[in-house]
């Protein structure tokens, strides 16, 4: 596991300086009252778990990583991060620490947050064209690029699951209800991830398969993980206010603490299985899906 651990910093590392760059280049000439909470957003530290699972998806396919690869893979680091300052806002969660830190409408003010977070996931799928173009990527390839990603983010992905959560709120929800808003809200950009690393690499049909089905399994189980840190810091009064002091549906109220947590772990060997039931031998997407179970952040 150490060995894993020396991965995830160098490639956070690698994932930083490229996101660095990506906003210096494609937010050059545009004005500093909204630069600068997109900047606040995107490089206030995290695990950088989504560029991260992209490149290992890619990385399946033989290929040499390079700057432009790791540039595409920062897109989807912007994306979470536009999730993350629109949970935060008080019409949402109504956070006032993320990350250690003040939230960014705390920052710069509601409107300024809104506003800059609406603006980067076009601001993502800009880059995804153009870095896929760079990479030479035929102009019909690029738009499939960036339909893939704008499914997982749009309304039958995030923002349909934001919707269900919200609506959710303060009533009794049953176990598949609650399977298909953590699948949209959190599961459908993790899958997306693990698809267009592949698509990138130019894998091959059942290899994209698999990441499907991999990135499926572990975008559900990184949510029920999720699910149950919030419970551990909430009964302990640390960080923001938990999603049950929220009301929302969480598996732990569901299914119980135990239950949750076995179904985190079992979606993460399937994962697991379905990867080597292609024949995709990766220790770093085997890695990961461990690490999505058992992260304790």
């Amino acid at each position: 596991m150490d060995d894993f651990a020396a991965y995830l910093d160098r490639t956070r590392e690698l994932v930083d300086r490229a996101l660095a760059e990506v906003l210096d280049d494609y937010l050059d000439g545009v004005s500093e009252w909204l630069t600068s909470p997109i900047r606040y957003a995107c490089e206030g530290g995290g695990k950088r778990f989504r560029p991260i699972l992209f490149l290992a998806g890619f990385e399946v396919s033989g290929r040499q990583v390079n700057n432009r690869v790791v540039r595409l893979a920062s897109a989807l680091e912007i994306v979470h991060s536009y999730s993350l300052v629109h949970d935060d806002l008080p019409c949402m969660d109504d956070d006032d620490w993320r990350r250690g830190r003040p939230t960014c409408h705390r920052v710069f003010g509601v409107e300024r947050a809104t506003i800059a977070a609406a603006a980067m996931v076009p601001l993502a799928s800009w880059v995804v064209a153009e870095e896929a173009r760079a990479l030479g990527f035929a102009p019909a390839e690029c738009a499939a690029l960036v339909r893939e990603l704008s499914e997982a983010v749009g309304p039958i992905g995030m923002v349909g699951g934001q919707v269900l959560d919200l609506i959710s709120e303060g009533r009794s929800v049953t176990g598949e209800e609650l399977g298909e808003i953590h699948r949209r809200k959190t599961g459908a950009l993790i899958r997306a991830t693990a698809r267009l690393g592949g698509r990138v690499g130019r894998v091959g049909a059942e290899t994209l398969a698999a990441l499907t089905d991999y990135g499926e399994k572990i975008g559900l189980a990184f949510q029920i993980a999720d699910d149950l840190l919030d419970e551990e810091l909430g009964s302990q009064g640390k960080g923001p206010r938990s999603d049950r002091e929220l009301g929302k549906a969480t598996y732990p109220g569901v299914f119980g603490t135990e239950h949750a947590r076995a179904t985190a772990r079992h979606l993460a060997e399937e994962g697991v299985a379905a990867l080597r039931g292609a024949g995709i031998q990766s220790w770093v997407l085997e890695g990961l899906a461990i690490h999505v179970v058992e992260r304790e952040s």
